[in-house]
């Protein structure tokens, strides 16, 4: 297997986890720290609009290939086992969901930022 088959396969498991999670995030049988890790990494990861913009040179593309993963790999280890088996069936019969939560919460987050610099940087008074 090539090098680009095994990213592939990567990616594809990312995708489904990401799903899966999205789905552990909603189901009550899930311990609410996990829940709460679920849903943080699946809102994030499915959402539209990244923390950092992907046309930012090399960090663009940091959250995508560093965060993301990291934060499905922590969600994983802390949805039980046999529910996360379950998941991940589940997520391999269902489309990818868009999460409109994350959007907006992403959204917050730069509108925050953006109104952070204004208020830094604003001539003040004398």
């Amino acid at each position: 297997m090539s090098m680009l088959d095994s990213a592939r396969q990567w990616a594809r498991r990312m995708k489904r986890d990401v799903v899966a999670l999205w789905l552990a995030a909603r189901d009550p049988r899930v311990p609410w720290y996990a829940k709460a890790v679920a849903g943080a990494v699946a809102a994030y990861a499915l959402s539209p609009v990244d923390l950092i913009p992907d046309f930012i040179p090399i960090i663009g593309y940091l959250d995508d290939l560093v965060i993301v993963p990291l934060g499905i790999l922590l969600a994983v280890k802390l949805v039980p086992a046999g529910l996360m088996r379950e998941f991940r069936d589940e997520a391999t019969r269902r489309a990818k969901p868009v999460s409109l939560t994350g959007l907006i919460f992403m959204i917050a987050v730069w509108i925050a930022a953006a109104m952070a610099l204004l208020w830094l940087f604003w001539p003040k008074p004398a």
